[in-house]
């Protein structure tokens, strides 16, 4: 995916009430960016940090600047929770997949469940549909272990039981972790953090349900999946 228009460079200043982020940019401009990223943000939003922006193409949004990227340490990070669903399906349409190969047609934000969306339903002629979810990956936990979720998220643990009751109902079901970090090289479920999404996510994967994780890879003005990455439950 490239990112149109094209990132703006600048440093950290502070992100705070969730959805904003003080940013200097390279020039010495002053701004303050959208922050869309609901969670916690552990481990990846240091002030000081290299920030990556995006210039809003509408005029009239209230804020004219998007975060996309934090970086420390030559280690990029996706932040924007509104890229990865698009970065995936880029990644399956070409074949980059191949634990999602063989579905020619892709449908976003799908009604299912109890009130939810899929974020993509995967479906080709003679084979079960397959429902996947897309998780964002920043959290790191140790080193080169990353870990999902950064807070507590009911909303993620009922997913994963949504998933679950898919696969009964005789389709497939997958679970995508995006890890969106270079220095990430396996990831986990965050018990200390959400024993409850941890213990839904190995219940779903006992039933089924298919957990796939794949690193992120950033190239100038553009970010893609990498290799797979193991999964240690």
């Amino acid at each position: 995916m490239d990112f149109d228009p094209p990132l703006v460079r600048g440093t950290l200043i502070r992100r705070y009430k969730r959805f904003l982020a003080d940013v200097e940019l390279d020039d010495g401009k002053l701004i303050t960016a959208h922050c869309p990223n609901p969670g916690s943000m552990k481990t990846c939003a240091e002030p000081g940090w290299t920030a990556w922006v995006t210039p809003a193409n509408n005029p009239k949004r209230k804020l004219q600047w998007t975060l996309e990227i934090l970086e420390s340490d030559n280690c990029p990070i996706l932040v924007n929770t509104g890229r990865p669903n698009r970065i995936v399906e880029e990644a399956i349409e070409s074949g980059a997949i191949l634990e999602l190969a063989g579905y020619p047609t892709l449908r976003r934000e799908i009604a299912y469940g109890d009130g939810s969306r899929i974020d993509l339903l995967c479906s080709a002629p003679n084979r079960p549909d397959c429902y996947v979810e897309i998780k964002n990956v920043t959290y790191l936990v140790a080193e080169g272990l990353a870990a999902f979720p950064d807070g507590v998220s009911k909303r993620a643990t009922k997913h994963m039981e949504e998933l679950t009751r898919m696969v009964e109902a005789g389709h497939r079901a997958a679970v995508f972790f995006l890890v969106s970090r270079t220095d990430a090289k396996a990831m986990t479920p965050a018990d200390a953090i959400d024993p409850s999404y941890g213990a839904a996510f190995r219940d779903a994967v006992d039933r089924g349900v298919n957990a796939i994780a794949y690193r992120l890879e950033f190239d100038s003005n553009r970010v893609f999946t990498g290799p797979r990455i193991p999964i240690e439950f």
